[in-house]
């Protein structure tokens, strides 16, 4: 794959000693303050910095929720006032391939998959790190939140210093070899002092907000997004005694505890709480909906999960008392992970957990080092109740 060049088009050399003075860091400039301010530090440490504009989506590329041309004139930008280089490569064939078709697969199987999970996998720290290395980077860097420990036994992903803005939870798959040679620039700051960094050095995008949400989605409506891909089909709302309350546009559109979107605010019963997804079957393509999001449905002790990971590249040994999470924002909770087959595990979690969604990542934590994960599998434990405190 070819790479355009986008200012100074010099080759990086060959490899160097691994001291920051001498060290070609290749940075993933993103156009976000994230990366601009990885990049800054490093550049401040003395280390060889080289920018790399990863171009992952060609889809709408004239329409109104593609961000990519600004993003690479802001990545531009930046470049400009750190003086350092920067190279623009597209690896639009490759997510489409191994991110995006995944994704759209995973979906009409009734699962909400993670691309955050999928795309950093795959391109950021597979394809991204085979690019730098062969134009002969000796470590990449990123503007993720995280921490990178160099032990006897292997590089050890930790969680960032703002707990807040942590992401190990999407980074929980990358692999020994990628990870040794990563740099997380940003893992001891807090993101107000990030703000800070870039404002301070004059950095045009200091301001800038955070991008959100599915990055091949953009601003746009989800359901919108993903119908263009896949049918939709209406089908039957149920309660949890099998009445028919509503009609949704397709099962494989909704997700477990989802609120917005279902239409049937007017089928109140008892108190008139709003009512959550709590169950789908693609079979019938119905959906299962529960009022309040306290409804005993809601709540699972166990999960099932599979297509795992482990960062020390085998697994620890089982059964492991550690604590997990389902989903980015959650506070990990106690839990057993007990061995089912060569392929998967069993989650069994002290404390009822709320919205278990199939396709998502479930990802295991001992304090601060993060051990690894998997996908949670479709499984028929029953409900149970939970404490409020495990509500998003």
């Amino acid at each position: 794959m070819s790479p355009i060049s986008v200012s100074s088009p010099t080759e990086m050399g060959a490899a160097a000693p691994r001291t920051p003075a001498a060290q070609q860091v290749a940075v993933g400039l993103s156009g976000g303050v994230d990366s601009a301010v990885a990049a800054l530090r490093l550049r401040d440490l003395g280390y060889d910095v080289r920018g790399i504009f990863m171009k992952n989506w060609e889809e709408d590329d004239e329409g109104t929720f593609c961000s990519a041309a600004e993003d690479l004139a802001d990545a531009q930008s930046v470049c400009v006032r750190l003086g350092i280089e920067l190279r623009a490569v597209n690896f639009a064939t490759e997510y489409w391939d191994r991110v995006f078709q995944t994704f759209l697969s995973a979906h009409r199987r009734g699962l909400t998959p993670n691309p955050d999970v999928l795309c950093n996998r795959e391109i950021k720290f597979r394809e991204f790190h085979l690019f730098a290395m062969d134009l002969g980077a000796q470590s990449v860097a990123t503007g993720h939140y995280a921490r990178v420990e160099h032990r006897s036994d292997g590089s050890v992903l930790c969680k960032a210093r703002d707990p807040s803005k942590d992401q190990t939870y999407f980074l929980y798959a990358i692999d020994q070899e990628a990870l040794a040679r990563t740099i997380f620039p940003l893992g001891d700051l807090l993101k107000t002092e990030v703000r800070d960094i870039a404002e301070a050095a004059g950095l045009a995008v200091a301001a800038k907000r955070d991008s959100t949400g599915i990055c091949f989605v953009g601003e746009r409506p989800f359901r919108e997004f993903l119908a263009r891909f896949v049918r939709r089909e209406a089908g039957p709302i149920y309660d949890a005694n099998g009445n028919r309350i509503g009609t949704h546009e397709g099962a494989m559109f909704y997700t477990i505890g989802q609120r917005q979107g279902l239409g049937i605010g007017g089928h109140s019963q008892g108190s008139g709480a709003p009512w959550y997804v709590c169950a789908k079957n693609l079979e019938d393509n119905s959906l299962t909906a529960v009022q309040g999001n306290k409804h005993p449905a809601l709540y699972r002790s166990r999960l099932v999960a599979s297509d795992l990971h482990w960062i020390q590249g085998h697994p620890p040994a089982l059964p492991l008392m550690c604590k997990a999470k389902i989903r980015y924002r959650q506070v990990e909770q106690p839990c057993r992970v007990l061995r089912l087959d060569a392929a998967s595990v069993e989650v069994v979690f002290d404390d009822p957990q709320w919205a278990v969604t199939p396709g998502q990542s479930v990802v295991f934590y001992d304090g601060d080092v993060c051990l690894g994960g998997g996908t949670i599998e479709a499984d028929h434990d029953k409900p149970n109740g939970g404490p409020e405190s495990n509500e998003p």
